[in-house]
């Protein structure tokens, strides 16, 4: 049955001064308030123990990020100086999501993480039967003093969308799906809107767990998904973007570059004005989210896997080559760059005109003026 989804988003899709889980926001949509410096510069760096693919999540003046060498780091925002760190069971390629002082997290060993955000200690831990690479997002399912409950959902490398009690992990619901759910499920109104390597893109009821509706893809997507209006973005792995329209349960228009095809890991960053996605193809696409129509485009000296973030009228990018671009969001022209010397799979996350990321070499940087 259809299910019709009516969004009340702010206008940019920003819902948060900090940068609390990987897109941003709830909606995925990698949108950022505040200002950018005009010439950052590096404030602290970090040497994790291994590479950081996670992203990291800003709050309550913390940076925390997971590392291959399977610790969790907790970073003074400030300084970069260590507050803790915590071993997890596995690599951790998770981005941690903070949620009422709560990090939440999982491993490649399918554990997901609950800990103090303060001191790291563990509050609980649940076992999926698949790798988590997933970030976590959050959902209240009636005011608390009604008797509801927080719930933490995540999909896993064992084909499920899980839905927790915040408060102790135990088990709401799970959805099966046909494949791997690598990305972050986006939530709006009460539902979970959820893309994976099954070439299918689901929207799910909360609060019951069942499948509201089915939409099929050109594809697999291991990017998330970005909600906006009524209107999803993704890109796939048959190296096309997507417009998918949920009142109508269809693809509203594809986007595939003429000259370049590969496939799209990036997850879309989009206003009501403009969709920015990193591609495969060493391109930085800049899509009209009406139409599809491309605006503008940036050649970079390797693939891009890293997810951008479009803040104060710029957006920020980062690829495998370790460049970290500030582009003009209308036109594409590069505002300013920094060479890292080491590949980049992270994504940046941005608040309090800061913005951080980690790299290959293990090395996490923040950004901002001086």
């Amino acid at each position: 049955m259809l299910f019709l989804l009516l969004f009340s988003l702010t206008q940019n899709g920003a819902t948060t001064a900090d940068w609390p889980m990987f897109r941003g926001n709830p909606q995925n949509t990698g949108v950022a308030s505040g200002v950018l410096p005009e010439n950052p510069e590096p404030l602290w760096t970090f040497a994790a123990g291994d590479v950081v693919e996670s992203s990291a999540a800003i709050a309550d003046g913390m940076v925390y990020f997971g590392s291959l060498d399977g610790f969790l780091y907790a970073l003074d925002f400030a300084t970069g100086e260590l507050k803790w760190k915590y071993q997890a069971a596995d690599e951790i390629k998770s981005s941690p999501a903070v949620y009422n002082g709560v990090v939440y997290f999982g491993d490649e060993l399918g554990t997901f993480h609950a800990l103090d955000g303060r001191s790291g200690e563990k509050k609980w831990t649940f076992k999926a039967d698949g790798g988590i690479i997933s970030s976590a997002n959050f959902f209240s399912a009636e005011p608390i003093r009604s008797g509801g409950e927080e719930r933490v959902l995540f999909g896993a490398y064992d084909n499920f969308l899980y839905c927790l009690s915040a408060k102790d992990g135990a088990l709401v619901w799970k959805l099966e799906t046909d494949g791997y759910v690598h990305g972050t499920p986006a939530i709006v109104n009460g539902s979970a809107v959820i893309t994976g390597c099954d070439g299918y893109l689901r929207v799910v009821d909360i609060r019951s767990g069942e499948e509201q509706q089915k939409i099929a893809l050109a594809d697999n997507v291991a990017a998330s998904a970005a909600v906006f209006n009524d209107q999803v973005y993704v890109g796939t792995f048959s190296n096309q973007v997507l417009g998918v329209n949920l009142k109508a349960g269809k693809i509203a228009w594809q986007y595939q570059n003429s000259k370049r095809q590969f496939p799209f890991y990036s997850s879309a960053a989009v206003t009501k004005d403009i969709l920015i996605v990193g591609g495969r193809d060493k391109m930085i696409h800049a899509l009209d989210p009406t139409t599809g129509e491309m605006k503008w485009t940036f050649m970079t000296k390797a693939k891009v896997e890293s997810s951008p973030v479009i803040v104060d009228g710029k957006v920020i990018v980062a690829s495998g080559s370790g460049e970290i671009h500030i582009l003009d969001v209308t036109t594409g022209k590069s505002l300013w760059q920094f060479e890292t010397g080491a590949g980049i799979v992270a994504s940046p996350s941005f608040t309090a005109g800061k913005f951080v990321i980690g790299g290959d070499d293990g090395v996490v940087y923040c950004f901002g003026e001086k």
